[in-house]
């Protein structure tokens, strides 16, 4: 059970090989990428900060409650602050469990908890050169 905030290029392969065991028999994966376009506008960017301390510190609960909620899955979790540009990955979140069920419902339980309760904040570029901070909790999903 590992979180972090990167500055960097996140490694996913190296998130699966963290998780991986002969004993778990499903690993689930989430990759968030920056998408060029949202509501209509076309996105060049997106640019992620954090209150470090308090979003490590929340981003930690959310994979313990995972762990207590999903029989103990195995959870790394890696969300990278900066400017990122469209397809670049903005968070990988790797589960691993025993059982898919178990795997695939701590990553799910994991990425909408994170959405509604760490302290990071992203700051959208458009073509037309402006700027918006989105509400990272708009258009959650259920």
């Amino acid at each position: 059970m590992r979180v972090r905030l990167v500055n960097e290029k996140i490694e996913t392969l190296r998130l699966l090989d963290e998780v991986a065991s002969d004993d778990r028999g499903a690993t689930a994966i989430f990759v968030g990428t920056v998408r060029n376009k949202n509501d209509g506008r076309t996105v060049t960017a997106i640019e992620y900060s954090a209150y470090d301390a308090m979003a490590e510190s929340e981003m930690l609960a959310i994979i313990n409650e995972a762990g207590e909620r999903f029989d103990s899955p195995h959870v790394v979790v890696e969300h990278r602050l900066g400017l990122l540009q469209v397809g670049d990955a903005s968070i990988v979140i790797a589960a691993a469990h025993e059982r898919r069920a178990q795997a695939m419902g701590a990553m799910h339980y994991v990425i909408e908890e994170f959405k509604l309760r760490v302290p990071i904040w992203k700051l959208e570029h458009y073509e037309d050169g402006s700027r918006v901070w989105i509400d990272p909790t708009r258009g959650r999903a259920a």
